[in-house]
């Protein structure tokens, strides 16, 4: 089946302890796009300007990604500075440029209208409202968000979330817009906004799963260097995304959840072994199979026998 993912591309510039890179390809649908392209058809709806680079382009289209929804308006493309400590955990935005995506309205061509599985990128939720009024009966509809969001347009994302079915969100963000410290508790408070399910991605430590009944939580995968977290949770999503719109039997239960849960993981855990898309780029699926395996036993133990014998 195919997937339809709505965000922004961009031109990035990235400073972190292992080096600077400049005008590289960045931006939520980017990430998502190219790493659900692994999976099976995706379908991107997006703007660029005049200026983004063909190789681009040519780099997408190679992936078997739909381009039928990009459009190239007059202007510059988006372009986002940001720079990382020795932590990594959170970048220090120095410079964005809006340009062409200020104005950005998505109108998808009619043969996106009928796609079963629909991620609604980390862009303005009266935006995201808009693409959801476009789409015809989505079997599942997941939506990301942030902090900016979160506090400058809540009324739009609280009536977003109510026509949402999954929510992906960091803790701090999910602690934001909840009002609650505990993310067990931030997780319950969102589920009552509107969306079936929950995903609290939190960096380093992996990410939660919630759902009315249930608590899935997935380690992030152990890795010795980590050069670039930029776009690792939208990749996350792709990989996530990308699992539930290829399952064989269609069916969305805790099963292939759980599974989509480790396949994001893993996903995330190419992306940042180097900067932008490069190491995604390179990455064969072979190695996701492998790196799938390495984590089953990392998280596989066995039944608990008696105790005191």
């Amino acid at each position: 089946m195919s997937l339809l993912v709505v965000g922004s591309i961009a031109l990035d510039s990235l400073e972190t302890p292992f080096g600077k890179k400049e005008d590289v390809l960045g931006g939520s649908a980017t990430y998502f796009s190219t790493t659900a392209s692994f999976f099976g058809p995706v379908q991107l709806v997006a703007v660029i300007g005049e200026d983004f680079p063909e190789s681009h382009l040519q780099f997408l289209r190679g992936r078997g990604i739909d381009l039928e929804g990009l459009t190239r308006e007059a202007g510059r493309t988006f372009r986002w500075k940001g720079k990382y400590g020795w932590e990594l955990n959170e970048a220090q935005t120095l410079d964005t440029q809006l340009n062409v995506f200020e104005s950005f309205s998505p109108n998808l061509p009619a043969a996106y209208r009928e796609t079963p599985y629909v991620f609604l990128g980390n862009i303005h939720p009266e935006l995201q409202s808009r693409v959801l009024d476009q789409v015809k009966a989505p079997k599942l509809v997941a939506a990301d968000t942030m902090n900016f969001w979160i506090q400058g347009s809540r009324p739009a994302l609280l009536k977003t979330l109510q026509r949402v079915n999954l929510l992906f969100i960091n803790d701090a963000e999910a602690r934001q817009l909840s009002g609650e410290h505990n993310v067990v508790k931030a997780a319950r408070a969102i589920l009552k906004m509107g969306p079936s399910r929950v995903v609290i991605k939190r960096g380093e430590h992996g990410a939660l799963l919630f759902d009315q009944d249930h608590i899935f939580a997935c380690p992030a995968f152990p890795l010795s260097e980590v050069f670039d977290p930029t776009g690792a949770g939208d990749t996350f999503a792709g990989g996530f995304m990308g699992t539930l719109a290829t399952s064989a039997t269609g069916k969305v239960d805790q099963q292939l959840l759980r599974k989509a849960m480790v396949m994001g993981s893993v996903m995330a855990s190419f992306t940042v072994e180097k900067f932008s898309l490069e190491r995604l780029r390179e990455v064969q699926r072979p190695e996701i199979h492998a790196r799938f395996a390495e984590f089953k036993k990392l998280t596989h133990f066995d039944d608990l026998g008696p105790l005191g014998g």
